[in-house]
């Protein structure tokens, strides 16, 4: 498949009718219409191409078909399939703003072949937290 690079970090607020608007250059690589989902391991969503999604999706797809179709179920249950605006917005639901703990400020991640969407408190809070010298040594152990 194509190979898509997602990166930087890009604060935009979400409007009274729930929309925020994403970074050119990445509605450039994400396409016409994309997938944004909950993030299971945690209060934020996730952001993949068409293409990023069905590869993300592949190895469940793979298992024994009660456990794929309990976890088929789960991440498509409130993943959503948007089209940006011509002002590059697009509409995200109650649900998903929710489950992310968006109110307004929201903060958008690349990270490498999807985005993230965090409300920007919690974004902050987890940079925060973030020792540079543990991601470091993390790095190293994984060869960088």
């Amino acid at each position: 498949g194509v190979f898509l690079m997602f990166t930087g970090e890009y604060e935009h607020s979400v409007d009274s009718k729930n929309r925020i608007f994403v970074p050119a250059k990445f509605r450039d690589e994400l396409g016409e219409s994309f997938i944004v989902s909950r993030d299971m391991r945690g209060a934020r969503l996730k952001i993949f191409s068409l293409a990023g999604w069905e590869a993300y999706i592949a190895p469940i797809k793979e298992q024994e078909r009660k456990v794929s179709e309990k976890a088929l179920r789960y991440l498509h249950r409130n993943a959503i399939q948007v089209s940006p605006d011509s002002q590059g917005r697009i509409v995200l639901t109650r649900e998903l703003l929710s489950y992310a703990e968006i109110e307004k400020n929201a903060v958008i991640v690349g990270c490498s072949d999807y985005a993230e969407i965090w409300s920007a408190e919690n974004w902050r809070a987890e940079i925060d937290g973030e020792s540079a010298e543990d991601i470091r040594a993390e790095l190293e152990r994984f060869g960088l």
